[in-house]
């Protein structure tokens, strides 16, 4: 019998090591007792007690939309960004704005969430706006980190696209706004969607910017996890965890299941094609 090799063991090391935590935290999502540590059977009852938890159910929700409002606008900001770097020549202060754009990729969070704050706090002083801190606040604190990972993502597919068909389009007659929505965005478009989902996770995430500009009528998933483990692990946080655990495996498999159709209809097409110049 063959042994495996150190790479395979170390594989299936780090695999454990990753995916055993997460395993424990849902056998436990369906603990009996009310402590976490001591196992009392079978039980449903904090799925129950986490429907029933308005303050959850609110920080998921107000999340939720943080997260999708903040994801779309990165995806317009990074995107123009994104553009800016790639495609336009040598001019004054490029290198300051990309350096700009790239910063809060390697800034600390709690630089910059403080930083947010203090614009928050002097804007309020001079123009009175915003008067409270809440979903607005949280929003353009995600959009101007978030903005960040979508330009470097976009930028990178950018760099790939073959500019002689663009200039192929407005050789014959396109326009550029034009040859940017029917020529460039439907290339760029895996990008787009790989930086939405990913502005989108990172906001939903985000606990240390979200607690600096929030405030009392605005509290995050996150905040309410990071509160309640403060004050001791409730079993309903494992029934959430689980839950989150669930839908993200449940879209992985979808985007897998949607690929691998796409795939086998390309290599479907491919043979028919070969097949028939033969």
């Amino acid at each position: 019998m063959r042994k495996p090799s150190f790479t395979t063991v170390m594989l299936i090391v780090g695999l454990v090591f990753l995916y055993l935590p997460m395993l424990i935290l849902v056998i436990y999502s369906f603990n009996a007792s009310r402590l976490v540590t001591v196992w009392a059977g079978f039980s449903g009852r904090w799925y129950i007690e986490l429907f029933r938890d308005r303050q959850i159910l609110s920080a998921v929700w107000t999340s939720l939309r943080i997260a999708f409002f903040s994801a779309s606008m990165a995806v317009c900001l990074g995107t123009l960004a994104a553009f800016v770097m790639t495609r336009f020549s040598r001019f004054r202060g490029k290198t300051a704005l990309s350096s700009m754009v790239t910063a809060p990729l390697v800034m600390p969070e709690v630089i910059t969430g403080l930083s947010l704050l203090l614009l928050f706090v002097h804007m309020a002083q001079l123009i009175g706006w915003p008067a409270d801190r809440g979903m607005v606040t949280i929003w353009i604190a995600h959009t101007t980190f978030c903005s960040a990972y979508v330009a470097v993502v976009v930028s990178s597919r950018l760099r790939e696209v073959d500019l002689s068909i663009e200039e192929a389009a407005m050789d014959l007659g396109a326009r550029p706004v034009k040859t940017f929505f029917h020529i460039t965005l439907p290339v760029i478009a895996p990008a787009l969607a790989a930086g939405w989902l990913l502005a989108f996770t990172l906001s939903l995430d985000d606990l240390v910017i979200a607690s600096f500009v929030s405030g009392p009528g605005a509290t995050t998933l996150p905040m309410v996890v990071f509160s309640s483990v403060r004050l001791g692990v409730s079993p309903k946080i494992n029934a959430l965890a689980t839950l989150i655990i669930l839908a993200v495996s449940l879209a992985t498999f979808i985007a897998w299941y949607l690929m691998r159709r796409s795939e086998a209809r390309r290599r479907l097409a491919m043979r028919q094609d070969m097949s028939a110049d033969s």
